[in-house]
């Protein structure tokens, strides 16, 4: 109520002031929005004469860089792109499997965990320790990376040399991980 009281006494003193500043300018705002205004003129193109002009604007514009155009050396090209892959492998990984996953009543498949696990075990020492790592390094270096970011979003380690050594740090982490994780699970 009180609330009320105030807002309506704001608006009466409002209102009794004498010129207010709005009512004041709004001639010279209305005499300059008619001085301001500018008339599009548009005209009709037949669709040839469309893609024509629209092919022309196209040719006028920049050409983005391809990959080859920048320096291999760069970090970004190091942990970030392979922070995207990583990530997009992983995700389109679990997306498929879930569907098959899912699939696998309708089709016949055998996607049940002791199904997979004897299949795994029935592979040669070679192929599963590849298939093991295969899966494992790409889960540790986003892992890893992704635990830099999170750093980097506390707004820690920008210097150039920090960002140089981290991305060895995350490399050695993930290798020593992977490795971990195949020969010890």
């Amino acid at each position: 109520m009180l609330a009320q009281r105030v807002g309506i006494r704001a608006l009466r003193q409002a209102a009794t002031k004498q010129p207010n500043a709005f009512f004041q300018n709004l001639p010279r705002l209305a005499l300059a929005s008619s001085l301001q205004t500018r008339p599009a003129s548009t005209q009709k193109l037949t669709e040839t004469d469309a893609q024509s002009l629209l092919a022309s604007q196209r040719h006028q514009r920049p050409v983005a860089p391809h990959l080859t155009a920048y320096d291999y050396s760069q970090t970004w090209f190091g942990a970030s792109i392979w922070t995207r892959i990583t990530g997009q492998v992983l995700s389109g990984s679990l997306y498929a499997f879930s569907l098959a996953y899912l699939a696998a009543p309708l089709t016949g498949w055998h996607l049940e965990s002791g199904t997979i696990a004897s299949a795994a075990a029935s592979l040669p020492p070679l192929v599963h320790t590849l298939f093991k790592t295969v899966v494992a390094w790409p889960f540790f270096f986003h892992f890893a990376n992704g635990t830099r970011h999170l750093i980097w979003d506390l707004t820690y380690g920008f210097k150039k040399a920090t960002i140089d050594q981290t991305s060895y740090v995350v490399l050695g982490t993930s290798v020593v991980a992977t490795l971990a994780a195949v020969f010890l699970l």
